[in-house]
């Protein structure tokens, strides 16, 4: 890189931190607005903090259709509703999964209970509803429609595969739905509401799911190889909560192919204990994280950013397209 285009970025990272600024002011009104009993819970996991991945994503995107300039309102808006969704679904996902904390603080469901929790996170989706409400009819039709996604790609996940998918195939589709359509959506209203053309938001949205998909297998090594500090959950909280992520899909794969090396199958062995038992769930992570599935499964990620990259490569160079380049290997950095 240039030291020019080295000032350009530094630029664009001030004009996005800027930006990020006003959208948790947004986000921070969002969360509150109910009796303190109330805010105290609809608050509880925006407190808590997070990466705030998918505004930032909306705000890199905007800079395609207005570059040097900071975030329009619509932007704004739209930015904070598809953070605010995220959100709604992490209430969720947790009173399912039984999730014991998120982000570092206990999850929702064990201070207020599964009641109060789901409802916390239905008030957040009508939330960002009304920020979308004021957005148009594309843009309220594409919320819904990420929405649905996102329910039905934890139902296909609670269902599981049928008898006559591939499982590896299905459950990348599930990961497509549970992540890469709320980012996907992140990417083309950044795009959509800073006037850039079809093309190249539909660019950015594809761009968008390919990044979901990469996250998600990032996270699938983070959840075996990091401690607490790194992911926020304890270890191993997937294999706890019976969810075959890629690399247990992949050891099934070898030993469905004849393959499998005696480590592997212990670690089959291991998953049809009883994993509440902590010292049995530390086995197994333990295991697993040595196991050569790691690196497989991160070479997956890698291959989905190397396709999220290429779904972009029709837009003209620009720090903005640099900064997604840059965005889109993060999500893979964060294995190592």
């Amino acid at each position: 890189m240039t030291s020019m285009n080295s000032d350009a970025l530094s630029q664009l990272e001030d004009r996005i931190s800027a930006d990020l600024a006003r959208v948790e002011a947004r986000l921070n009104d969002c969360v509150h607005g109910s009796r303190n009993l109330v805010d105290e819970l609809t608050s509880h996991l925006s407190k808590a903090g997070g990466k705030r991945m998918r505004p930032m994503l909306a705000l890199l995107c905007a800079q395609l259709g207005e570059p040097d300039e900071p975030a329009n309102e619509r932007v704004i808006k739209a930015a904070t509703a598809v953070e605010l969704t995220h959100l709604a679904t992490l209430y969720h996902d947790d009173v399912m999964d039984s999730a014991p904390q998120r982000r570092g603080v206990p999850a929702a469901q064990h201070q207020w209970g599964n009641n109060r929790a789901i409802l916390a996170g239905d008030i957040l989706f009508a939330r960002a509803s009304k920020l979308v409400a004021d957005l148009g009819a594309r843009t309220i039709g594409y919320h819904a429609q990420t929405f649905e996604r996102l329910c039905q790609g934890q139902l296909n996940e609670t269902f599981g595969p049928e008898e006559d998918d591939d499982p590896i195939e299905f459950y990348i589709r599930v990961l497509a739905d549970k992540t890469g359509s709320l980012i996907n959506a992140a990417g083309i209203f950044g795009a959509w509401h800073s006037g850039v053309s079809d093309e190249w938001a539909d660019a950015v949205a594809e761009y968008g799911e390919r990044i979901g998909i990469a996250f998600q297998l990032a996270d699938d090594v983070i959840d075996l190889t990091s401690g607490e500090e790194v992911s926020g959950k304890t270890p191993g909280t997937d294999l706890l909560e019976g969810v075959s992520t890629l690399p247990v899909l992949l050891l099934e794969q070898r030993h469905a192919a004849g393959t499998l090396d005696g480590v592997g199958a212990d670690v089959l062995g291991l998953l049809e204990r009883d994993l509440s038992d902590p010292a049995v769930l530390a086995d197994v992570v333990d295991r697993l994280g040595a196991h050569d599935v790691i690196d497989e499964t991160r070479e997956y990620a890698q291959r989905w950013v190397d396709q999220a990259i290429e779904a972009i490569a029709l837009l003209p160079d620009s720090v903005a397209k640099d900064a997604l380049i840059e965005f889109a290997h993060f999500t893979v950095h964060r294995m190592h």
